[in-house]
């Protein structure tokens, strides 16, 4: 897949986004290497991920990180409730049951299995590893180095193709300088008005040209108070959205504060943009 096919894909996906991300999922694509993007939350990591499954017409495969992750919720796991069941069946010797209950059929894929036994390439989306335990993150370079795996009763499982891998983090806490070098390594912030502006005309293409102008410029000012959650680019289309379906025409300081809970969702921050409405709006 060339760079322009990449960037076509990215349009076809309906995905704005800038020339330096074009260039880095061209180069995972090319080298065969993980991406790891980092940035703050809300800031369309995800859906790269989601992007990249639909640029390759292909499935994602998706493993959501989160503190105690292990392996057995990462990788595999028995299905002992089927084995139980089998042993009780099984009038044969043990060692003709333990054959058949340590095989294939009675092994619970979770996502990085998956993706290794995956029939065909398919898209792996690593979500916010900065959430999961430095442990883990040790497991997960072993299996992003060879991409195959051990099963002591079943011996190593290889990747029939090679995934592409998607792998985000938030920057709640540094990651290992060896998971770092493995990957390719992105940084996306949120977009400028104008960007954020076009994302919403391709989202939600009713809402008038100057509001949605209006709106990206607004929630970019939010996004330099100091909040304790910055608003997301999801949570702009859903102010776009309610907007439209207030048939809001125009931003005025009534309005924002009616519909400010849709965009800022902490009540500390709400209190905060609030008393900033008047100046936001006018650009201060």
């Amino acid at each position: 897949m060339t760079l322009d096919e990449v960037r076509r894909g990215l349009r076809a996906a309906r995905y704005i986004t800038t020339p330096r991300v074009e260039t880095a999922l061209f180069l995972a694509l090319a080298l065969e290497k993980p991406l790891l993007a980092e940035g703050p939350a809300g800031a369309g990591k995800t859906e790269l991920g989601k992007v990249l499954a639909q640029l390759l017409d292909t499935d994602l495969v998706r493993l959501q990180c989160y503190e105690g992750l292990d392996e057995a919720r990462a990788l595999f796991e028995w299905n002992y409730q089927k084995q139980l069941l089998r042993i009780q069946a099984d009038r044969g010797g043990w060692d003709e049951t333990s054959t058949h209950i340590f095989s294939r059929d009675f092994l619970l894929e979770r996502p990085l299995l998956r993706a290794i036994v995956a029939p065909r390439r398919v898209v792996l989306l690593i979500d916010e590893v900065d959430k999961a335990d430095p442990e883990f993150e040790a497991f997960l370079l072993e299996v992003l180095s060879d991409f195959q795996v051990s099963v002591p009763e079943l011996g190593t499982i290889a990747a029939r193709h090679r995934p592409a891998v998607v792998l985000t983090s938030n920057r709640t806490r540094e990651l290992s300088e060896a998971l770092v070098r493995r990957c390719l390594h992105l940084y996306v912030d949120f977009p400028g008005a104008e960007k954020e502006a076009e994302i919403v005309a391709l989202k939600v293409p009713e809402l008038d040209e100057r509001l949605r102008l209006q709106v990206a410029r607004f929630v970019g000012a939010l996004r330099k108070l100091e909040l304790k959650k910055a608003p997301s680019i999801a949570e702009t289309l859903d102010w776009a959205r309610g907007l439209c379906a207030l048939g809001v025409r125009e931003l005025d300081p009534a309005t924002v504060r009616q519909t400010l809970s849709l965009v800022v969702k902490h009540e500390e921050d709400l209190r905060k943009a609030e008393s900033r409405v008047a100046a936001l709006l006018a650009g201060r």
